[in-house]
C-alpha cells in the first residue's frame, strides 16, 4: 500500500512539473515603445529607476512575474543562476512583481532564494488590464491570459540618451525563457564566447498555468 502511494505521489509530481513548463516562448525581437519606470522595492519599500539600474550594465533583463505562478516558479531558480554566473560580466536583471500582495511577493521572493532587484507594479488581481506590463505584453503579441512571466531585454548601449522612452525596438520573450536558448543569448549580448549547448525546443501549452484559480498556483507561504 506504501509503495502504491509513492508511485501516485511520484506520478502526480511529475504531471504537475510538466504542466508548469507549458508556456516556453523564443527570443523575438519586436517593436515596443518601451518606457522608464520608478517603481517601489519589494524588499524596502524604496524608489528604484529602471535608467539608473542599466547604467555601467551591457545587459538588462526585465522579467515581469506573478508570485502564484507555477511558470514564474520554473524561471526564477534559472534567472538566479544566470545572475550569479553573469552579474560580474555586466549583466542586471529586475523582477517586476505583478497582481499579489508585496507581502506574498516577499515571502516568493525568500522562498525562490532570489537576490537580484525585485519591485512591484501593481497588488492586485483586479489590476490586470490596468498596468504597463498588460499593455506592453499585448503590443508584442502575447494573447496569454495573465501574462507571467514575461521579458524583455535591454542593451544599455543602444538605449535612447535622454526622455522617457527607452527603446521602440528589442527582444522580448512572450512566455517562459528556454534555458538554452537564453544563456545563448546573454553571452553574445555580453561579447561573450558562445558555449556547446544542447538546442531547446519550446513546448506550446494548451493550458495556461497561471490561473490564479487554480489550486496548482496556491501563494506560497513563508517558510
Amino acid at each position: 500500500m506504501r509503495n502504491t502511494f509513492f508511485a501516485f505521489a511520484v506520478i502526480l509530481l511529475t504531471v504537475v512539473f510538466a504542466v508548469g513548463q507549458n508556456e516556453q516562448a523564443p527570443i523575438v525581437e519586436k517593436e515596443i515603445n518601451y518606457k522608464n519606470w520608478t517603481y517601489k522595492s519589494v524588499r524596502t519599500g524604496e524608489d528604484t529607476n529602471l535608467r539608473d539600474l542599466t547604467v555601467g550594465k551591457r545587459l538588462v533583463i526585465v522579467v515581469y512575474y506573478a508570485p502564484w505562478c507555477g511558470n514564474w516558479r520554473f524561471d526564477a531558480p534559472m534567472l538566479q543562476r544566470f545572475y550569479d554566473k553573469y552579474k560580474s560580466a555586466g549583466l542586471e536583471i529586475v523582477a517586476v512583481g505583478e497582481y499579489d500582495p508585496v507581502a506574498s511577493m516577499q515571502n516568493n521572493l525568500t522562498f525562490m532564494k532570489v537576490t537580484f532587484p525585485a519591485v512591484y507594479e501593481s497588488e492586485n488581481r483586479t489590476d490586470k488590464q490596468k498596468t504597463k506590463h498588460y499593455d506592453y505584453r499585448r503590443s508584442t503579441g502575447d494573447t496569454r491570459g495573465w501574462g507571467s512571466p514575461w521579458y524583455i531585454f535591454l542593451q544599455p548601449s543602444l538605449m535612447e540618451k535622454t526622455g522617457d522612452t527607452l527603446t521602440k525596438k528589442t527582444f522580448v520573450i512572450n512566455g517562459e525563457m528556454i534555458e538554452a536558448e537564453g544563456e545563448k543569448f546573454i553571452r553574445e549580448k555580453l561579447g561573450l564566447p558562445a558555449i556547446d549547448a544542447k538546442s531547446a525546443t519550446a513546448k506550446n501549452g494548451e493550458v495556461e498555468v497561471c490561473d490564479p484559480a487554480d489550486k496548482k498556483t496556491s501563494e506560497l507561504k513563508k517558510p
